[in-house]
């Protein structure tokens, strides 16, 4: 567990400080980074002339890329060790590596990679956070147990990477209450769990050996339901029994409705609770709540006092937690600890960054894109809302070669949920030919006028869409198809064209413009582009790698906004979650003085 003021920063930075610094230079000054982290599109690759590949990736990278499989690709971005790579051999001019023997002189048995590669490569891994969980003794390390230290009652409906997320993170808010405890003179008294969803983490939080007071904060009120379900399941609430007299309840036909004779006896004697082991009831309460702005002037009066030594103690101090909090949540509960004189301490893990809006307005210069005009992207960057992305001052005033504040747009922070370190050569396959299904698809609908087509510039022409879409880049939203869809392209674009006809609104227009396609046109398609594939894989690769600055910068910013409050005695983010489990695995930590 970290103190003071910290980062998990990757090797190469003197401290903290000169990370930050180097990270909020190299974003907004390298092209390339930039293009490939919101500036590109999958759904462009085969839609843009000249071709996106040619445009945007350098001609040695190309070169290199052609001679070598995608997956030992993928093992040079993600796996290999930089220093470890041999010099060329005479003529392999532009190659990176160290001196070796001319047999070793190859990378996996082709020419090694072009420096400018490694080193981009090299750059990216240096401004990404450190992921791995740091061994120390506070730290809630994974155990080898079934359920992760998590009794069976309580594990109940958790699949592996619940468990091992749950498991992990209820020991590191134990060990964080301790901490608080004994640094300040505020001891917890309850931990607040934003969005608790099915409570997997209030639960464990609440059961032996931790027994903690938990507030479990939920928007829906099906989820609320379903979570007192299980609790009662984990014996941590009574189940209710309802007593009715048999006779009376008989005689209505198994109604359970009350008579009306004044002289007759009750029909529903009492409900009554069975008894549990009364330690572990009690300990969790449910608010239904929607928190904005991490204001909780709502929820308070409606915690439960606790109990100590016969009296009730009136004013709460709060733990605020979050367990992969989606988009804005993580900034409300970061928040609360600013607004809200009962929060002494939040501990929250973020995911979902896709769904974080904008707190900036449009930039004033375009920052480099090869991008078609986008109405989604012009909505969403246009938002301006005070809750979004960038949390902290220092990203909103940042000064840069493109004006002012930091932008992270939908598609870079789309891409920042991707875990490339996870892939396997089964799914980075499958994903590969969803995407190529998709962006071939596009070329389709382009080619039948359902959307119009770009012009060379990155413009989109003026076109009949039956939608209103000015370009190519103004996409069809399809969302998730059967899997029995994706055994091949023409199975796809039939599903597709299914799908689409469902629309009440536009499915019919649209699918008027499709009428004719043959599965021969289709099959067609698919052989005139099937070299495409490779590199649409590659370009998919590299934007799913970079993105993890993106994603080390969103981070940055949430640290930065606790940094910048004299009310944080302490603040710091650290792992707590095995990357390949739980590739979404930073917590963010801030103590109030």
């Amino acid at each position: 567990m970290e103190g003071s003021s910290s980062l998990p920063i990757p090797p190469g930075h003197i401290d903290v400080e000169a990370y930050v610094d180097s990270l909020l230079c190299f974003a907004t000054s390298h092209d390339l980074f930039q293009k490939l982290c919101g500036g590109v599109h999958i759904l462009d690759f085969l839609t843009k002339e000249p071709d996106l590949y040619t445009a945007l990736i350098p001609q040695e990278w190309r070169s290199w890329f052609d001679e070598n499989e995608i997956q030992d690709i993928l093992h040079l971005l993600m796996r290999q060790d930089l220093d470890a790579l041999p010099e060329p051999r005479p003529g392999q001019d532009g190659m990176a590596g160290k001196p070796c023997n001319d047999t070793q002189a190859t990378y996996r048995g082709q020419p090694v990679p072009p420096a400018s590669l490694v080193e981009y490569i090299g750059i990216i891994r240096r401004h990404t956070l450190d992921r791995d969980i740091k061994a120390e003794p506070q730290i809630a390390v994974a155990t080898s147990s079934l359920n992760n230290g998590l009794t069976r009652n309580v594990a109940v409906g958790m699949k592996p990477k619940k468990i091992h997320e749950v498991g992990n993170f209820v020991k590191y808010i134990d060990q964080l209450t301790y901490k608080i405890e004994s640094d300040t003179s505020h001891p917890v008294s309850h931990i607040v769990d934003f969005g608790s969803g099915q409570n997997y983490l209030g639960r464990a939080l609440a059961s032996p050996p931790y027994l903690k007071k938990v507030v479990a904060i939920e928007s829906k009120h099906h989820n609320i339901d379903g979570a007192k379900n299980m609790d009662i399941a984990a014996k941590l609430a009574k189940k209710e029994m309802t007593l009715r007299n048999k006779k009376l309840f008989r005689r209505g036909g198994g109604k359970a409705s009350s008579c009306t004779d004044d002289n007759s006896e009750p029909l529903l004697i009492s409900k009554v609770g069975v008894d549990q082991d009364q330690q572990q009831q009690d300990h969790i309460q449910y608010v239904e709540s929607t928190i904005t702005g991490g204001d909780l002037s709502l929820v308070l009066p409606q915690i439960k006092p606790t109990v100590s030594l016969g009296q009730a103690t009136c004013d709460p101090q709060l733990l605020v937690i979050s367990l992969h909090s989606c988009g804005n949540l993580l900034h409300h509960g970061l928040r609360s600890l600013i607004v809200n004189s009962s929060v002494k301490a939040v501990a929250m893990v973020g995911c979902c960054y896709n769904l974080v809006t904008e707190r900036l307005g449009p930039p004033t210069l375009k920052y480099p894109s090869l991008r078609g005009s986008n109405a989604r992207l012009e909505k969403t960057s246009a938002a301006c809302d005070p809750d979004g992305f960038p949390m902290s001052e220092r990203l909103v005033a940042y000064k840069h070669e493109h004006g002012e504040g930091i932008r992270l747009n939908i598609t870079a922070r789309m891409m920042a949920v991707q875990a490339p370190q996870n892939w396997t050569p089964e799914d980075s396959e499958a994903f590969f030919t969803r995407h190529f299904y998709r962006a071939l698809l596009q070329r389709i609908l382009v080619d039948r006028g359902v959307v119009g087509e770009p012009t060379g510039d990155g413009a989109s022409t003026e076109s009949s869409s039956p939608r209103g879409w000015t370009g190519a880049g103004q996409p069809i939203i399809l969302g998730s198809l059967r899997k029995s869809c994706y055994s091949s392209f023409t199975a796809y674009v039939r599903g597709a064209i299914d799908k689409i006809r469902g629309d009440p609104e536009h499915g019919p227009h649209i699918v008027k413009y499709m009428d004719g396609l043959t599965d021969e046109n289709i099959a067609g398609y698919e052989a005139r582009y099937k070299h495409k594939k490779k590199e649409l894989s590659i370009v998919w690769s590299l934007m799913a790698f970079s993105a993890g600055v993106v994603e080390s910068m969103i981070v940055v910013d949430r640290w930065l906004f606790l940094k910048e409050h004299d009310a944080v005695r302490e603040c710091w983010v650290e792992a707590i979650f095995d990357y390949e489990q739980s590739p979404r695995n930073l917590v963010v930590v801030g103590i109030k003085k």
